[in-house]
């Protein structure tokens, strides 16, 4: 009991300082000593432990204190990360992992092999996309999620795992041996050029490296004559704080102030300034941000758009204004914590405001709410431009995408339930292409008779879709086929570049670059 005791004094002294008033609450006059209050934590387990209905064990209960302590900070970032957790976020921002290098995802109760990543034993041993990964180390797949291949594929680097696939076109089930290796994930995924001088690279996380992969890939494309850039940050959930910081570096020049960090400690207080040249001065920017730009994301598009170094067009980001420490703990476990604030050159918070201390916060999403704009304090970059505090990172053109949101939600509502088999069938239907090798040229045009097709085997599957609906609503029909069509046969990068051209931001962005030969003309452009 007493080395309860002890570590049930060490949980309170974060409860004292993040939560100490709740336990006091009610108590009129009397002041609770840290003694009362960890003998008033251990009475209320002990009697849990020993009275409760149900029978919890102790490492149980400790489990869901902490848990508990962290629910009532009401902050969707502070958490704590048992070793799995923790090896998931090590993953994400160190961009490692050992494996074989299968992106996938489960088809018709199928692991199903989306595509082989580059330089892999999966690509080396001639895994394809398309290929239905039916059995790992001798265990069958069927209704295997996502999750348990992946656990099963990776491994320590050097050890073997035996996979057997069926590949559309083929009679026979394939095996292969691959030999695990570390896997380094990039998080430039797409770089490429575009019309009238103009490229595009994109970046998916803030993980190590993330600011020497996308100078390479800028300079790879300065090289083919690129003249202007559309960054794209759209779903960058952030990573790391360095990474974020390097990556402005890239684009400001020295001096320049890229963000400022405040918490409660002297040691969380710092301010991070531009410290190189950058390489591309005169080179017109648009940044992408939508509701998935999140933390460093938003650092970098602050930042830029605070400096009028680049046109920040799409939705409002997530407005994730807030910075964690990671701290080890016991178990291979760890404690991320907010510990900071940020802040954009101009001084503002972007942190979305609360609607509540008792909203449900899972995810972050549901308990944040955007403050009207007439609410937001503003502010005003280099130039004089206003600019807008909390609530995310406002763009300076907003683009709303209505060409097929109609049709999207009347198909939604019309698959209903159905919404894995109807995905279902849109990738049998790729893959019945990629068997028969009609589909020849990665410029191919959905026809009716391939729609009809669909819609046949669409009610082989009893998703049942009104015929009118389903051909009035045939646009959308033909780029969700489309996709899977170009994913199957041509892999994934072809499937990017064709849905390139329907993308509304990017098409606002090219529209805006084409008329701007520099950073200031591009600004002008926004404003006419």
């Amino acid at each position: 009991m007493r080395s309860r005791a002890i570590v049930v004094a060490s949980v309170l002294a974060v409860a004292l300082v993040c939560g100490g008033w709740f336990m006091q609450a009610g108590y009129g006059a009397t002041r609770a000593t840290p003694v009362s209050r960890a003998r008033l934590l251990e009475d209320v387990m002990r009697h849990v432990e020993n009275d409760y209905v149900d029978t919890l064990s102790e490492a149980n209960l400790y489990r869901k204190a902490v848990d508990g302590l962290l629910l009532e900070l009401h902050d969707p970032h502070s958490v704590f990360l048992p070793p799995d957790r923790l090896a998931k976020l090590n993953e994400s921002t160190t961009g490692r992992y050992a494996g074989v290098g299968i992106q996938m995802d489960v088809r018709d109760g199928w692991i199903t092999v989306v595509a082989p990543l580059p330089s892999t034993p999966a690509q080396r041993a001639g895994i394809v996309t398309g290929d239905r990964v039916v059995e790992i180390d001798g265990h069958s797949t069927r209704d295997w999620t996502s999750d348990e291949a992946v656990k099963a594929l990776r491994g320590a680097p050097g050890s073997v795992v035996h996979i057997v696939v069926e590949r559309p076109g083929t009679t026979t089930r394939l095996p292969f041996s691959l030999t695990r290796e570390e896997i380094r994930f990039h998080s430039v995924q797409h770089a490429l050029m575009l019309r009238d001088g103009i490229g595009y690279v994109d970046l998916t996380i803030f993980s190590e490296n993330s600011d020497q992969e996308l100078r390479t890939a800028i300079d790879s494309l300065r090289n083919r004559g690129m003249r202007a850039l559309i960054f794209d940050l759209r779903g960058d959930p952030g990573g790391l704080l360095d990474q974020g910081v390097a990556v402005a570096d890239l684009f400001l020049d020295p001096g320049q102030k890229i963000v400022s960090m405040r918490g409660r400690t002297h040691d969380a207080d710092r301010d991070f300034v531009d410290r190189l040249p950058q390489s591309w001065p005169q080179m017109p920017i648009v940044v992408l941000v939508d509701s998935g730009s999140a933390s460093a994301s938003e650092i970098v598009s602050g930042a830029l758009q605070d400096h009028d170094r680049a046109l920040i067009v799409g939705t409002t980001s997530y407005g994730k204004g807030s910075a964690q420490s990671l701290f080890s703990l016991a178990d291979s476990s760890a404690l991320k914590l907010t510990t900071a604030l940020w802040y954009t050159p101009s001084g503002r918070s972007i942190n979305r405001a609360r609607q509540g201390a008792d909203d449900d916060a899972d995810d972050g999403q549901d308990a944040l709410r955007s403050l009207g704009d007439t609410a937001r304090p503003q502010f005003k970059t280099d130039g004089g431009r206003t600019v807008l505090g909390g609530g995310g990172i406002t763009p300076d053109v907003a683009v709303t995408d209505t060409t097929e949101e109609p049709a999207a939600r009347s198909l939604q509502v019309a698959v209903g339930k159905h919404v894995a088999e109807f995905r279902d069938v849109l990738t049998e239907e790729a893959l019945d292409f990629k068997a028969k090798g009609t589909v020849t040229s990665p410029s191919f045009t959905v026809t009716p008779a391939m729609r009809s097709a669909l819609y046949a085997r669409l009610r082989q599957k009893n998703v049942v879709i009104p015929r009118a609906q389903f051909d009035a609503d045939s646009t959308l029909i033909n780029r969700l086929l489309g996709d899977q069509i170009a994913t199957y046969v041509f892999g994934p990068q072809v499937a990017f570049t064709r849905s390139v051209g329907r993308d509304p931001d990017i098409t606002a962005a090219l529209n805006l670059l084409s008329k701007a030969k520099t950073p200031q003309e591009l600004l002008q452009s926004a404003k006419r």
